[in-house]
Formats: structure tokens, sequence, C-alpha cells
């Protein structure tokens, strides 16, 4: 009986150090993808801030679906390009079709000093971000990234 004992002694032993090679094995998977990930991340961000100026230094507009333009900004705060809005003077709905023409740009984060309701839903509906800011577009990048 005592062989047997031993045997499954030792089975468990190695069971228990394949076990924590495992465990130690998963954390490094997961910290080395977290890190990729972090780091990946700015360069997946697209910032667009309402304004009806073109430069950094512009006031953030009051309202997004009817400002003049776009300010836009990699997600490490470089300016990159001013866009017009091109449904600015849309009668009724301009929101919805602002957040589709600015998610065909890549953008996935907006920022106004205000949003209509159905900017925002569509805005939901598509995973695009977005936060208010009163004050220049060039400090709403900022504090948008410092917040990230």
């Amino acid at each position: 009986m005592e062989p047997i004992t031993i045997l499954k002694n030792t089975e468990l032993f190695i069971g228990e150090n394949i076990m924590k090679k495992i465990v130690i094995f998963s954390l490094l998977v997961f910290l080395v993808v977290s890190f990729a990930v972090s780091t990946v991340s700015a360069d997946m961000i697209k910032i667009a801030v309402a304004s009806d100026g073109k430069t950094v230094s512009s006031a953030v507009s009051s309202v997004a679906a009817r400002s003049s333009g776009f300010l836009i900004f990699d997600g490490h705060g470089k300016f990159v390009e001013a866009i017009n809005n091109p449904h600015k003077e849309v009668g009724g709905g301009a929101g919805p079709l602002v957040v589709n023409f600015l998610a065909q740009k890549g953008v996935n984060v907006i920022a106004a000093q205000s949003f209509g309701k159905k900017m925002a839903d569509a805005m939901k509906a598509i995973g695009v971000a977005h936060f208010e800011f009163k004050g220049n577009a060039g400090d709403a990048v900022s504090k948008y990234l410092k917040q990230k």
C-alpha cells in the first residue's frame, strides 16, 4: 500500500508544480497583453472637438451637431486636421448624421459643450465616446487624455 501512497503524493506534487507554472504563465500573458493594449490604445484614439474655429486655441462649440466644424486630434493630443461640418444646417436630426460622418473618418471620441439627445443616442449606438467641455479645443483634448 505504501508505494501507492507515495505515487499519489508524487502525482499531487507534480500536479501542484504544473498548476503553479500554468498560473505564473497566465499572469505573464495577462501582463504582456495589458501593456500592449494600453500602449496601442493611444494610437487607436481619434478625437473630434466641435469648434467654430480652425485652430487648437479655438473655443469648443456650444452644440456639437451645429458647430461649423471639428478639430481632429490623435490619441497623443496632436492636432491632425480641421474639417467642416457638412450637416450643420440640416433642418432636424443633424446629430446622427454628424456621428456617422465622424465615425467614417475614424473618430471614436467627440467633445463639445453639449450634445442633443439624438446625437447622444447615435454615439451610444455605435460606441463613440463623448464628453462635455467648456474652453478651448486643445485643453479639452488634454483633459480627456489625462482622464483616460
